[in-house]
């Protein structure tokens, strides 16, 4: 049976699009969606819905809901290198839904916020966000993709893959792995190859994964307690 960790939150996100971008689709400026969410993506949907330096969210798993369908567009996106725009075609996911569950770690790499780490304090705020719908943008992939976060029980309703045993997806991206959070000063990619039971896909960690690439070098930003932290005491307050 799944452990749920005493500080775990759950909700459901949906929205009309979704681009989880397969890294391999993009050498020519195009775009073509995974056909499962990322553990990248729905960490970055959680930070969204609250977070501070002095946590770590980890996906625990996402169930399914709705049939995977994709949908092509042509976009116009600005040139790099010069003015106007090019004609490019991403492929979407069309109307998407997903139940996530997830929960927060101390991050250790982070000793000058020890004193921020206040269990109770992050997971009142972080549920309350997630009745509010978030406290930024919430988005599925890319930024083009505006998404709808609400509160939910895992596992309540009917998915679209509550009967079929096992989908297999083969190798995807996974995460990256910061220096801010990992350690050391260098920016990692993890891969594994995911698979979807019953509708859920349950993640392994990042540290967990099967491969592992250095991206580039890159140092962990600095953050003051005096300039960057509210007290616990104004936390609390917030609505």
């Amino acid at each position: 049976m799944h452990e749920t960790p005493k500080n775990s939150v759950s909700f459901k996100v949906y929205g009309r699009y979704a681009l989880f971008t397969d890294p391999v689709t993009r050498v020519g400026g195009e775009k073509c969606s995974y056909h499962l969410p990322t553990y990248e993506a729905i960490k970055g949907v959680l930070k969204s819905i609250y977070w501070k330096p002095t946590f770590i969210w980890v996906v625990d798993r996402v169930r399914v809901m709705k049939p995977l369908r994709t949908q092509t567009k042509g976009v116009k996106p600005l040139k790099f290198y010069e003015r106007g725009n090019e004609l490019s075609i991403h492929t979407f996911l069309r109307d998407v839904e997903y139940q996530v569950q997830a929960h927060f770690e101390w991050n250790e790499h982070r000793p000058e916020l020890a004193q921020d780490r206040v269990d109770g304090k992050h997971h009142s705020i972080a549920l309350r966000s997630i009745d509010k719908g978030g406290r930024q943008d919430v988005f599925l992939g890319v930024r083009d993709c505006q998404a709808y976060v609400e509160p939910c029980a895992f596992g309540e309703g009917t998915g679209e893959y509550d009967q079929i045993d096992e989908l297999g997806f083969g190798i995807m991206f996974h995460s990256f792995g910061y220096p801010d959070e990992v350690g050391g000063d260098v920016l990692c990619s993890h891969f594994w190859r995911a698979a979807m039971k019953r509708g859920i896909v349950d993640f392994p960690r990042p540290d967990q994964c099967e491969v592992a690439r250095e991206v580039r070098k890159m140092t962990p930003k600095q953050f003051g307690v005096d300039d960057n932290l509210r007290n616990a005491e104004q936390e609390a307050a917030l609505p």
